[in-house]
């Protein structure tokens, strides 16, 4: 039995792994709804997305939305690839959550009332923090605020 070489083999194994490759995606406002909450994601300044390691991806209008889900249990820890919010000075893109610098604030208005906003930068953050007298939260805080 002869086996012949096919040149198109390793471009299917190539688009095989390049699908399966687990990686966020952008969050489609106005059409996107909140895992949590069911309501369609709005806001550009607010969201988050967590992405599993298998894939799946749950996409989240608001951080206590996000990190109501993260606490529920619903998915181990280990599960997670990605935690990832949205930048408030820089609108739709997602960042990583563990390493942002968060704001609470009763200025700050939220789709879900969480009054938390994320920020990429952190001398971005202190100039929000000043303009709303905000208070600066780890992520490990950010997270105990909704237990």
């Amino acid at each position: 039995m002869k086996i012949r070489f096919n040149l198109s083999c390793p471009l299917i194994a190539a688009a095989i792994i390049s699908a399966c490759s687990v990686k966020p995606e952008p969050i489609q406002y106005g059409s996107d709804m909140c895992h949590t909450c069911k309501m369609t994601i709005m806001d550009r300044k607010f969201g988050g997305e967590v992405v599993t390691e298998k894939g799946k991806i749950y996409k989240f209008d608001d951080l206590n939305c996000m990190i109501n889900f993260l606490n529920s249990g619903y998915l181990e820890e280990r599960e997670v690839a990605f935690r990832l919010v949205i930048d408030y000075a820089q609108p739709a893109k997602l960042i990583d959550a563990t390493q942002a610098f968060y704001l609470k604030s009763n200025e700050i208005r939220t789709p879900m009332a969480s009054r938390l906003a994320a920020f990429e930068s952190d001398k971005v953050m202190e100039e929000y923090k000043k303009q709303w007298n905000a208070i600066y939260l780890t992520w490990g805080e950010a997270q105990t605020q909704f237990k």
